[in-house]
């Protein structure tokens, strides 16, 4: 259960991490004119368990805020920390 736990740590750290990078990068290539990253691609990370990447984004680099559908990402967030908690509550306490 251990090395469970831990590849669950290391996979939130990784598409986070790849999420918030993303949120970056087509914000960069917004400003330079260049080929967008799908707002689909950008959702979907999201959903796959990069909402806290996603959101950070969001917030880092003043992109896609006022999109209605970008206000998904903080319900993804709001549910994906409640199943960690969860998950949480699981491994340590039964």
């Amino acid at each position: 259960m251990d090395k469970l736990l831990y590849i669950i740590i290391v996979y939130e750290f990784i598409i986070n991490l790849f999420t918030f990078i993303l949120y970056g990068a087509d914000k960069y290539k917004a400003k330079h004119e260049k080929y967008r990253i799908p707002e689909a691609r950008l959702i979907f990370f999201a959903f796959i368990g990069g909402a806290l990447g996603a959101a950070l984004g969001m917030k880092c680099f003043h992109h896609k805020t006022l999109k209605l559908k970008f206000k998904l990402v903080y319900v993804l967030l709001v549910l994906q920390v409640i199943l960690a908690g969860y998950g949480l509550y699981i491994f340590f306490i039964k």
